[in-house]
């Protein structure tokens, strides 16, 4: 499959911006005017990701709020990598998760990145246009320096474009090994620093997560120091560049939107419920949940059953005692006259019974 669409595109927004630069008084074969055309090609590739990079931003969240929730299943799974790796892969499902998705933006970047280099690989002076370029414009660009460094070489070449670099004035192999070992350690050091500014972003993780943050933090810098050694100058000031917006944009997200910490998570996961939100609104009516019944509400100074208030009279009786104990009823013994007082006289609290004496046969 041909790629000469990728590079014919990443020709024609340099050219943009050249003659944009141009327009405004810059000079077209100097070194700032092509180095601020690389820099505006970083910003419109930047724009027409953005929507990519908020889905990053929003996965790594919903990674960072995940973590009590992994940190269950290594409780319930304990040593069993296998049965942890299936659950958490569930879990990730069911929430509409991807682990991956943090490197969606630099795998994007990918192919902006490769056809720029074949672009600047492929200039030369006195070169046959490329692409959109004519063959003024494709040699303004193979000559144009920084520092006395080309942006079309390297720090190896091969042997044919280093006679036609080093045979133009004020070039030499020195100065542009000195530029490219110089943009190699920033371009590296700045990728380790915004994999750090993501790793700050999207909070504490675990795991498999933990895992690929280790692997973006500390192999792909050292990968691409390594791969600078046959990068043009013009990729190298790309990707620095490039690493630039990273920062500032992810220093920005940071101060406005910081991620939770591991004590907020934890709250997160055992909510508490404040009493307060519980007690109805002054005015209010309380109300009882359904299946409770209601508790009887004793009043102020209640008296304990069986006790006989001080201040109680016999007839006052706001509720019906508990049934009276049988009482026996005794004959009165000849002669006696009467029943006896104490048989009819109500006890202290109680109604007297509706009881009359017998009389006496005659």
């Amino acid at each position: 499959m041909s790629l000469d669409w990728l590079y014919t595109a990443i020709s024609f927004v340099l050219k943009l911006w050249h003659s944009l630069f141009e327009r405004i008084g810059l000079s077209p074969d100097a070194g700032i005017t092509w180095a601020l055309s690389i820099f505006f090609l970083v910003v419109t590739v930047r724009i027409l990701l953005f929507r990519f990079f908020v889905k990053q931003v929003k996965s790594q969240r919903a990674m960072q709020e995940l973590q009590p929730d992994i940190a269950k299943l290594k409780a319930q799974f304990g040593a069993d990598r296998q049965g942890m790796a299936k659950a958490q892969q569930e879990l990730f499902k069911e929430r509409g998760v991807n682990p991956l998705s943090g490197c969606l933006p630099i795998l994007l970047q990918a192919p902006v990145f490769l056809a720029l280099f074949h672009v600047l690989r492929r200039l030369r002076p006195d070169a046959q246009g490329l692409y959109t370029w004519d063959n003024a414009l494709t040699d303004s660009a193979a000559r144009a320096s920084l520092f006395g460094a080309p942006i079309s070489s390297s720090f190896n070449m091969d042997p044919a474009k280093e006679a036609a670099i080093l045979g133009l004035d004020g070039v030499s192999y020195t100065s542009i090994r000195i530029v490219a070992f110089a943009l190699m350690i920033l371009m590296s050091l700045t990728t380790y620093i915004t994999q750090k500014q993501i790793m700050r972003k999207g909070g504490p993780v675990e795991g498999q997560a933990a895992m690929i943050q280790k692997f973006m933090l500390y192999v792909i810098p050292i990968s691409l120091f390594v791969s600078g050694f046959f990068f043009p100058i013009g990729v190298l000031l790309y990707w620095f560049m490039n690493n630039l917006w990273t920062m500032g944009q992810q220093f920005y997200i940071l101060h406005k939107h910081p991620p939770k910490s591991r004590v907020d998570l934890a709250k997160t996961d055992r909510p508490a419920i404040d009493p307060k939100l519980l007690a109805p609104k002054p005015g209010a009516k309380p109300t009882q949940p359904k299946g409770r019944r209601p508790a009887a509400a004793s009043p102020p100074n209640a008296t304990p059953p069986n006790a006989t208030s001080p201040n109680a009279t016999p007839s006052a009786a706001p509720a019906p005692p508990p049934p009276p104990s049988p009482v026996s009823i005794q004959k009165p013994k000849a002669g006696s006259g009467a029943t006896s007082a104490g048989a009819r006289k109500p006890t202290p609290g109680k109604r007297p019974a509706n009881t009359k004496p017998k009389r006496k046969k005659r």
